[in-house]
């Protein structure tokens, strides 16, 4: 009886310990926003946006396009990436292995629904993926700065 309730009890602390650390670490890998635009609309508001606050755009790939090249067909899909060297140096700094998530991207996608959307990886995410420590400041930055743009690329702004 005591082997068992002390089985029991193990368990009991191991399972509750385990769920608590995977809550505790638990992060969407995206962040995605409905847009109240066409896919090419929101892309083109996204890149003007970013162009003009300084950002580089270094490919817009068009993966429907893409797609119809090989007589195959995809709902609008497509992929912006871009980045400013002095944020994401800033991340690389703080851990190395990040630079396979960087540049950053964004990705606009229609859904069978005629719904558009905006979607890009939350850099908690990419806290949690690369181990990142010490840079809390620089990732909450970049937080901020993709939702301002998401917001700003997917909503009429109100003048």
């Amino acid at each position: 009886m005591i082997k068992n309730l002390t089985l029991a009890i193990t368990l009991f602390f191991t399972s509750t310990s385990v769920f608590t650390t995977a809550s505790v670490f638990a992060v969407d890998s995206l962040i995605t926003h409905q847009s109240q635009f066409s896919p090419k609309i929101t892309a083109d508001r996204f890149e003007s946006i970013i162009k003009d606050k300084g950002f580089t755009v270094f490919a817009r790939i068009d993966h429907q396009k893409n797609a119809e090249g090989v007589e195959l067909s995809l709902p609008a899909t497509e992929v912006i990436i871009f980045g400013n060297p002095k944020i994401g140096t800033q991340l690389m700094q703080c851990n190395q292995q990040v630079a396979i998530d960087l540049p950053q991207k964004v990705l606009i996608t229609e859904d069978a629904h005629n719904k558009v959307w905006l979607s890009y990886n939350n850099p908690q995410y990419l806290k949690q993926r690369h181990d990142i420590k010490g840079c809390d400041a620089v990732l909450d930055k970049i937080s901020t700065v993709l939702e301002s743009l998401s917001k700003a690329a997917t909503t009429q702004s109100k003048s």
